[in-house]
């Protein structure tokens, strides 16, 4: 049996595991539609404490007696940093993140935006904004992100054909559209379409060896100024956390099929799939502590299409880029590519000011030198965490992790899933 046979097998029984979890889930409590149990699903923050209350204490600012009953206020978080990016040097990294309830909080979840900017003050910039925005009543979900990048690039080929010590330099300008509108079907399940678009300018090789002549793959290596993909997707998804910048417990799973065809822009004709699903479990009910395990793992696939190279799933560029702690980004890429995360999550401090997390990745791909599910790829680590803004649940994350050959330093505002 080939990997792609593997695979095809896998891919079959993945909507199975989706199908479980909203069963799960619904035979749990039955409760109306629009209904959240907040004593499931949101902390207690009345006994917590956070960097903006000692901020307080020392600027002797007193917070407003009244309290909006509406729950509509906006709670922002903002962390300036300094970091290695891809390719080599430095860039000075801006994150901002804000929750708002667009809507009463008995029955409507969260909204979360977050913006990213960095820059080297040179010849590197980039722009994310990621948003996942709850409508009042919980009634749609609509997801976005939109990118403009100066994006230098490691790369590694096709699955583990190349040593950590071989890879090539890439650079090139990325624009990244992608919107999705989901509709409520029933309790957390939501379904909808979207537009995805991914256009590469000025693509260049930065080293002496062509790409094309590196990873041996016909599709997108020739390296012509620009490469588009534009296409629809059909979107699922099934989610009850009631704050997504902070999960306190729930379930989350996203199916997304997209197609990719010429007459819509795309250099050529290409298909993937995405499933994730993620699973958050308390080991306490306590509502003002934070005692968990959260497990999530997705597949990504291209199936056999024509899928250019820059677009064939990889590490760490996962919708949220937020996989592949203790790796390179893109440190492994394939035409099927299937990964498995756990975390413990635990306060230190009674109040939550301080927390900490343990983690540990397993990814597994097709290629030429490796077989899908019989090749593993590890990495472990742990991290520390900071309570922010205890409103919003937003930590500072400060995440160590290793795997072979590598080892770094992962800030984050906000949990990384």
């Amino acid at each position: 049996m080939t990997h792609y046979d593997r695979a095809y097998i896998f891919l079959l029984k993945l909507p199975i595991l989706m199908v479980l979890i909203v069963l799960c889930d619904t035979l749990y409590a039955q409760r109306p539609v629009n209904e959240i149990e907040i004593t499931r699903h949101l902390a207690d923050t009345s006994k917590q404490r956070d960097l903006i209350d000692i901020g307080k204490e020392i600027l002797n600012i007193k917070p407003p007696q009244s309290v909006d009953s509406t729950g509509k206020k906006i709670y922002f978080s903002f962390l300036p940093f300094s970091t290695n990016v891809p390719g080599g040097g430095h860039a000075l990294i801006t994150s901002t993140t804000a929750g708002f309830y667009l809507g009463n909080r008995s029955d409507t979840y969260m909204s979360k935006m977050t913006f990213t900017p960095y820059t080297n003050f040179g010849k590197r910039f980039g722009l994310p904004i990621r948003s996942y925005i709850w409508l009042k009543e919980n009634t749609w979900v609509i997801d976005g992100d939109i990118r403009l990048l100066k994006y230098p690039h490691e790369t590694w080929g096709i699955g583990k054909e190349h040593h950590g010590d071989q890879q090539i330099n890439l650079d090139y300008t990325y624009f990244r559209l992608y919107q999705h509108a989901l509709k409520r079907i029933h309790g957390g399940l939501f379904m909808g379409i979207g537009y995805d678009l991914d256009y590469r300018m000025n693509i260049k090789s930065t080293s002496d060896t062509k790409l094309e002549d590196y990873t041996s793959y016909p599709y997108g290596t020739d390296l012509k100024d620009n490469t588009m993909s534009s296409g629809v997707s059909f979107n699922l998804i099934y989610d009850t956390r009631a704050n997504s910048i902070n999960t306190w417990s729930g379930n989350y799973a996203n199916l997304q099929f997209r197609i990719n065809p010429t007459f819509l822009g795309s250099d050529e004709n290409w298909k993937s799939l995405f499933l994730e699903v993620r699973r958050y479990h308390r080991l306490t009910q306590d509502r003002n502590r934070q005692n968990m395990i959260a497990v999530r793992s997705f597949f990504w696939t291209v199936f056999n299409s024509k899928a250019p190279y820059l677009d064939l799933p990889n590490l760490g560029w996962d919708p949220y880029n937020s996989s592949g702690r203790g790796f390179p980004v893109s440190r492994f890429r394939g035409k099927s590519l299937y990964y498995l995360e756990t975390e413990y999550r635990r306060d230190i401090t009674r109040n939550g000011l301080f927390g900490f997390v343990a983690f540990m990745n397993f990814t597994t791909l097709n290629g030429p030198k490796n077989s899908m599910f019989e090749d593993w790829n590890v990495g472990t680590g742990a991290g520390a965490r900071i309570k922010f803004n205890k409103n919003s649940g937003t930590n500072i994350g400060i995440d160590y992790g290793i795997s072979k050959n590598h080892r770094g330093v992962r800030l984050t505002l906000g949990e990384v899933f």
